[in-house]
């Protein structure tokens, strides 16, 4: 899912391309992207684009007459920047807004289409749809602390948590964890005041270093390559691949549809955390450590 520096940098380049534009025509290729009825989708069309905004993992195109277009891209939705009237075709085709010289074309790919269109009107209106999540970048380091301990939670659930903090999700809840060296099941009301002062300075350093990392891999073009696996992240998509610092494996943590991704020995001690459908399944043999992991694969290979 596209996080808080895919949507950064989405906006600038939409910015540079859309503002002061005129929205001619919004064509939609699936009816379930559609989540409002009132007022109606063509009242955005003929209005000009005055300003964006994220909130969230939103992108918000602001227009004339104080109407918002609100999308909400979720896993597999992209934006493309295509000649007018590009095609829109299913089943990956979503929508198209077209321009007078080009058409900003959404598109999502796999089966489970969860990406949804808004269209608001009034600034009231559009706070309804903010979970109310604090945005690290323009917070201080007390602002952080109590929204962190504002209830106990692991620190994977607190950073992906939108009432919580805004437009982190799981790629870089992994990447900011690596960095401040601390494990996804760390209880948040169990840390102390100099573990929050470094995970806050890990948070801003590893979003604010991807956004630059973004800008520069765009450049002048519309962002294409948007994607939650880049080769150059150090723990996220890196399951058994070495860890760029110690040169353990990693190892994941899956429950429920999520997984965390977590180096042993630089995050947890030494440890691997139980994954609660294995650890179920091989119950006393769960192995502890890396080491013991391995023992436990190469047992289960000799014949």
């Amino acid at each position: 899912m596209p996080e808080l520096p895919d949507i950064v940098v989405y906006i600038e380049a939409l910015e540079k391309r859309i503002v002061g534009k005129t929205i001619e025509r919004i064509r939609i290729a699936s009816p379930s992207l559609l989540r409002t009825a009132v007022p109606q989708l063509q009242s955005a069309e003929g209005k000009r684009v005055l300003q964006l905004r994220r909130i969230g993992k939103r992108i918000c195109i602001g227009l004339e007459g104080d109407l918002w277009l609100v999308l909400h891209l979720m896993i597999a939705g992209r934006l493309h920047w295509r000649e007018r009237g590009a095609k829109l075709t299913r089943p990956r085709g979503l929508a198209a807004l077209d321009l007078a010289d080009r058409t900003l074309l959404w598109t999502e790919a796999g089966s489970k289409k969860r990406a949804s269109l808004h269209l608001i009107a009034g600034e009231e209106n559009l706070r309804s749809l903010d979970p109310g999540g604090l945005e690290v970048l323009d917070a201080g380091l007390d602002q952080f602390s109590a929204a962190l301990q504002s209830a106990n939670h692991t620190l994977k659930r607190a950073l992906t948590d939108p009432h919580i903090f805004s437009g982190i999700g799981n790629a870089y809840s992994d990447e900011i964890l690596f960095e401040a060296r601390f494990s996804p099941m760390q209880l948040t009301q169990k840390m102390t005041a100099q573990q929050i002062e470094q995970l806050y300075a890990a948070t801003r350093s590893t979003l604010l270093q991807w956004i630059d990392r973004l800008r520069a891999e765009a450049g002048d073009k519309f962002p294409e390559k948007v994607t939650a696996f880049r080769e150059n992240m150090a723990v996220h998509g890196k399951y058994k691949q070495p860890c760029p610092r110690c040169g353990t494996l990693i190892q994941r943590l899956r429950y429920a549809s999520n997984e965390a991704n977590y180096c042993p020995y630089c995050q947890t001690g030494g440890k691997l955390l139980a994954d609660r459908a294995l650890s179920r399944l091989l119950r006393d043999d769960w192995p502890k450590s890396p080491e013991a992991l391995e023992t436990y694969i190469d047992k289960r290979r000799t014949p």
